[in-house]
This record gives C-alpha cells, sequence and structure tokens, in this order.
C-alpha cells in the first residue's frame, strides 16, 4: 500500500520514516502530551525505531509525520487507523511534540487528513476519543466539525485518578457542508 503525502498551506504531511525515531522518542518523553493523550505504556528505545521502521508498510492505516515551513523535521504525528474499507470508517489520532503545540500545525494536519479520508479513500465516518482533560483539544475538533456521541466513563487514568473518554466524529457529509466551494 503505497502512502502519500499531503501538501497543506503552512505543513507537509508526510510518511512516517525510520529516522524519525529520535523526534518521536522526544514526543513519547513528554509528561504532559502523555498526560492529555492518554498514554500510559512505557516505550524502550529499541521499541520506538522498530515502530517507526514499520509505518511504511503497516497495512489499514496511514501514519503522517508533521513537518512545516520547508523543513523535513518531525513535529508530531497524525495518524489516520482502524481504515475499515467496508464500513467506510477509520480513527484518527493525532500527537505533537511540545514545541509545536498551538501553532495551527493540528488543526491544519486533521484537514489534510479528512480530505484524504473523504475523498482519497471514500471514507463516510471518522471518528476520535478526546480526554476529559483535554478541553483545548476538545475545542479543536468541534471547530473543525467533529460532534460528540458519546462519553466513556473513567475509561482513562490521571495520575492517581480516572478521567472520561469522550467519543467524537464527523460524517462524510458534515464534512462536505464545512469545505468551501472552489
Amino acid at each position: 500500500m503505497e502512502k502519500p503525502t499531503l501538501q497543506g498551506e503552512m505543513i507537509v504531511l508526510r510518511p512516517i520514516r525510520a529516522d524519525d525515531s529520535d523526534a518521536m522518542w522526544d514526543m513519547l518523553a513528554d509528561p504532559e502530551g502523555n498526560r492529555l493523550t492518554g498514554t500510559t505504556a512505557t516505550f524502550t528505545r529499541e521499541q520506538v525505531d522498530a515502530w517507526a521502521a514499520s509505518r511504511a508498510t503497516a497495512e489499514g492505516r496511514y501514519d503522517f509525520a508533521v513537518t512545516a515551513n520547508g523543513s523535513d523535521e518531525f513535529l508530531g504525528e497524525i495518524v489516520l487507523n482502524d481504515v475499515d474499507e467496508v464500513v467506510r470508517s477509520a480513527n484518527l489520532r493525532l500527537s505533537m511534540r511540545p514545541a509545536y503545540r498551538g501553532r495551527g500545525y493540528g488543526t491544519e494536519g486533521i484537514q489534510l487528513v479528512l480530505g484524504f479520508a473523504f475523498d482519497g479513500l471514500g471514507l463516510h465516518r471518522v471518528e476520535l476519543d478526546v480526554l476529559s482533560i483535554n478541553a483545548r483539544a476538545k475545542s479543536l475538533y468541534e471547530n473543525i466539525g467533529f460532534r460528540v456521541e458519546g462519553r466513556r466513563r473513567d475509561a482513562y487514568r490521571d495520575g492517581d485518578g480516572w478521567c472520561d473518554a469522550i467519543v467524537m466524529s464527523i460524517l462524510e457529509d458534515e464534512y462536505r457542508a464545512t469545505q468551501i466551494a472552489p
């Protein structure tokens, strides 16, 4: 399965490569990023290296590195996974390195991936989970057009406590309604 490169105004989304593992390791070492994404697993350097190297051939998913300003540097990742061609649905997740949050890269990246999902892959639905402790991400997703579908109570750890997963999705017709006609 050939993995595409998606060109935006500020960013380019390219397939994740083996040489992205240093930046991925840096991203996974960020406690706040892990907290806001619900990442509780710990990884060895060898696992991260193997993961980055395997993304090009991974089936049923598209793992994109977020790059910007003409640089090829890995700033974060956006993933369209659990792609189901029969049901025409997929899951989306986004994680940015600490220095690159809040710059609009995630917003543009999601818009590019949604265009690829609906126009390129012919999907009908894209869903995601956002943690109840991550109000900024929830607002971002709502501004793009995702709608809240429900809540999975105490689905993630938050330190010694728990937090809910808010289930959100966007359907093909909702996405199309947000697009400006040429």
